[in-house]
């Protein structure tokens, strides 16, 4: 049987299977910001005004999506303040629905991780060629090479410690945010050298007739804005490592989705301001396009290296986050006990190899576009387990000490819970191979689960 274990272990070190409690709002709303926002917000604004035919609604979407995500936020953290352990989405679903769904929770947010830093990272790789010498070959394996790079270097970083890993955290989401104002202000600020090229405007409904087509493309411009938000719920990964979780998480998760609604905001009425709607609505890379406007070729190498700091804040945001899954699902005994060894710097250090090691094997996989739709269906579930795990608890525990309490119950989880199936809906009518593949991935969990339960189990060491 361990030890007790002090609230400030000397020198700041973790005992063995714990992990240090010395997080606050800091870190919380650089974990929102820097699991939020990565290279999508250059490209997404392209395919919002695609589907839309005025600036007004443009900027009416990326608002939706915007109060979405904080009715998502605030809904969470009741259930993060409430229950601020380790684990993510398994905590909730696993207290409110026994260990069985929770693990298939905790399996389904460790692959929709592991799958999404493997496409980060590979996208980490394709930017960064751009940015290497002449005589530097370019191709698959270099943007292979470097996104193994990535995951390695900030690998070794988490496993210097909590202290390392926060460090790092705070420093890239504070670049990452001042590189996109310093964009928003040139759009403002430069006069334009380039006219952007004259392209046709964006198919729009030319009569109420087309009611439905303009309906169809809201849908489909709110699915893109909703995945750009993506990311919001990262603090809770971290909960347990609060110094003060009932005060702190709620202010991180809300106070993280009201500054990314605002940098989104200003980001596309920056690119308003020098694209015209149709060169917006024809762009692949609107946020290139207009740097080209304001400093020509230059101006296209400044937004790769604006990506690439997006895409290492995110990828350090995964490498932090997924192996606190995996050891959640370890200390109560869904996984082998090694995986929830922490280091004398508080990171899980056998989860953080084993998420490393999966992601770099699907780096090598080459082309896993179909992985990334699945990953796409897997992350919008985990909101519903969220939600459905808060409205049973608030039934079974009333007794539960909450130190946050839901705005708006019970309407916002419904409201929650109606957009998250219709982009659910939505995402498995347009794929709906992917959809069934993503089931079955999960399925694959409840083997593992089954197997987990013929032994005995670990002992708690909380």
């Amino acid at each position: 049987m361990s030890q007790p274990i002090p609230d400030q272990p000397p020198d700041n070190q973790a005992p063995k299977g714990r992990l240090l409690n010395i997080l606050g709002v800091g870190f919380g709303l650089a974990g929102a910001v820097g699991g939020t926002i990565g290279a999508g917000i250059l490209r997404t604004p392209g395919l919002v005004a695609a589907q839309l035919p005025s600036a007004e609604l443009v900027l009416a979407a990326w608002l939706a999506g915007g109060l979405y995500a904080l009715v998502g936020a605030v809904c969470i953290a009741e259930l993060a303040a409430a229950l601020p352990k380790a684990g993510g989405w398994y905590i909730y679903a696993e207290r409110a629905f026994g260990k069985r769904v929770g693990f298939l929770v905790g399996w389904t947010d460790w692959l929709a991780h592991c799958i999404g830093l493997a496409w980060v990272a590979t996208t980490v790789g394709e930017y960064g060629q751009a940015l290497l010498p002449a005589a530097i070959p370019q191709g698959p394996y270099t943007a292979r090479i470097l996104a193994l790079l990535a995951i390695g270097l900030f690998s070794l970083i988490q496993l210097r410690g909590l202290r390392a890993g926060s460090a790092s955290q705070e420093l890239l989401s504070l670049a990452k945010a001042v590189a996109f104002l310093a964009l928003v202000a040139a759009c403002f600020l430069l006069p334009i050298q380039a006219a952007p090229p004259i392209a046709p405007p964006p198919p729009a409904p030319t009569a109420i007739a087309d009611w439905r087509s303009l309906s169809l493309a809201v849908v489909l411009a709110l699915q893109a804005v909703i995945t750009t938000y993506d990311g919001w719920a990262s603090p809770v990964y971290f909960a347990e490592e609060f110094s003060e979780p009932g005060r702190d998480l709620p202010r991180s998760l809300i106070g993280g989705v009201l500054a990314v609604l605002v940098l989104y905001l200003l980001i596309n009425l920056a690119l308003l301001h020098v694209l015209p709607i149709a060169q917006l609505a024809s762009s692949n890379l609107p946020a290139a396009a207009a740097a080209r406007a304001l400093a020509g070729p230059l101006g296209g190498l400044l937004i790769t290296a604006l990506a690439l700091v997006s895409l290492l804040g995110l990828i350090n945001t995964v490498v932090m986050a997924a192996p606190r899954i995996l050891f959640g699902l370890s200390r109560d005994g869904l996984l082998p006990s090694f995986v929830a060894q922490v280091n004398g710097g508080g990171t899980p250090s056998a989860a953080l190899l084993l998420t490393s090691t999966a992601a770099a094997a699907l780096v090598l996989a080459g082309s896993f576009e179909r992985l990334l739709t699945m990953g796409a269906v897997l992350y919008v579930s985990l909101p519903l387990a969220g939600i459905a795990s808060l409205v049973t608890l608030r039934q079974r525990e009333p007794e539960l000490p909450r130190p946050f309490l839901t705005w708006g119950y019970p309407v916002s989880p419904l409201l929650i819970t109606a957009v998250s199936l219709a982009f659910l809906m939505g995402s498995t009518a347009n794929d709906w191979l992917s959809s069934l593949a993503a089931l079955a991935l999960v399925a694959t969990g409840y083997g593992v689960c089954l197997l987990a339960e013929r032994r005995p189990l670990a002992e708690e060491t909380s």
